[in-house]
């Protein structure tokens, strides 16, 4: 079954092939494969049955709560097959701004952690419920380096962590007090993996200096893990980019598996962690995109064989499958894993 080989994979026990997650917002490929449109009024059950059509063994999923913080947005290019491109706005328009800010004194839908708790759990079981096949995590978007990116945005964050790097250092571990109350909820509600995102990197790899992640960053991750790992709680961390140069710091931290792009290195990650990490991800998404059969072929036979000793890969397109990828391209990578993911 799929939720077994999944289950397995996670804690390191060499299912039978390797395994497969998805993230996909296709909106024809999904309505090819289970006549459901996502966007229609059926659009919640199109997930679910895609996700059992392709045989998922793992669901991408983080805990989401909405708790009344300012947010900014950069604007993005077309993502989804119908959408408007979205504008930018910003919440805060000075660094003084961003360097008094309390998010925790700011948090207008802050709850109890009793009601949180109930709200990790009520989330997870529904997940759970609703890909049954597969294994569905709890987990957080926000947790550390995130947090400032979509409340300030990007400018304003940087300058006000490198103007004042001690009162930025509050924010951050007020930001960081929010999420411990996600960790602590998730421990409480005993859901067994725990999803941890955070985009601490960019494509072309780090955005502030290595000396500032190791103070004030990566010591916060580990704070935050240390409560999961002792319940018995599997940490999987997750960013965009490239963090070949934080692979080690987030192991020491605590990390137990890694999601990422083609960006990272997944021959370094399978060399140092392949027997004691699960590995998800490193399929490129630009050559679904732009490459023959052959090129996407190659792709995948590269990371099976790179993945296939490894008890925890699996396979995975590295970001996601969008609306602009061909159909007979997304249908030969299927194929492709289909026949490379044999042990």
């Amino acid at each position: 079954m799929s939720y077994e080989r999944g289950w397995q994979a996670i804690h390191l026990q060499m299912p039978d092939r390797i395994p497969h997650t998805e993230y996909i917002s296709h909106r024809q490929f999904t309505m090819k494969v289970t006549g459901i449109d996502p966007e229609g009024p059926d659009g919640g059950k199109a997930g679910p049955a895609l996700a059992k059509a392709l045989d998922f063994d793992f669901i991408w999923s983080t805990f989401g709560s909405d708790f009344g913080l300012p947010s900014s947005h950069m604007g993005r290019a077309k993502f989804y097959e119908t959408e408007t491109p979205f504008h930018s706005y910003y919440a805060f328009e000075t660094v003084d701004q961003v360097l008094a800010f309390d998010p925790v004194a700011a948090a207008t839908k802050l709850p109890t952690m009793d009601e949180l708790t109930t709200s990790v759990r009520q989330a997870w079981e529904s997940g759970q419920a609703a890909y049954p096949d597969a294994v569905y995590p709890g987990g957080f978007y926000n947790t550390v380096f995130t947090w400032p990116i979509i409340t300030f945005g990007w400018d304003l964050f940087m300058q006000a962590a490198m103007d004042d790097p001690e009162r930025f250092d509050r924010v951050l571990e007020r930001f960081t007090d929010i999420s411990m109350m996600v960790v602590q909820a998730h421990v409480r509600a005993e859901v067994p993996i725990f999803l941890c995102h955070d985009d601490i990197v960019w494509a072309s790899g780090t955005v502030f200096r290595p000396d500032w992640m190791r103070k004030y960053v990566f010591p916060r991750h580990r704070r935050l893990w240390q409560p999961l790992r002792e319940a018995g709680t599997k940490v999987l961390f997750c960013s965009d980019g490239n963090f070949d140069e934080y692979v080690d710091d987030l192991a020491e931290a605590g990390a137990e598996g890694f999601i990422f792009e083609p960006l990272t290195d997944l021959r370094y990650i399978v060399e140092r962690y392949g027997q004691t990490h699960v590995i998800i991800g490193n399929i490129d998404s630009r050559i679904l995109q732009f490459g023959t059969p052959e090129q996407i072929r190659a792709d995948v036979k590269r990371c099976a064989d790179l993945g296939r000793n490894c008890p925890g890969f699996f396979f995975a397109v590295g970001n996601h499958i969008p609306y602009a990828v061909p159909i007979p391209s997304v249908e030969c990578y299927l194929e492709a894993i289909a026949e490379y993911g044999v042990r």
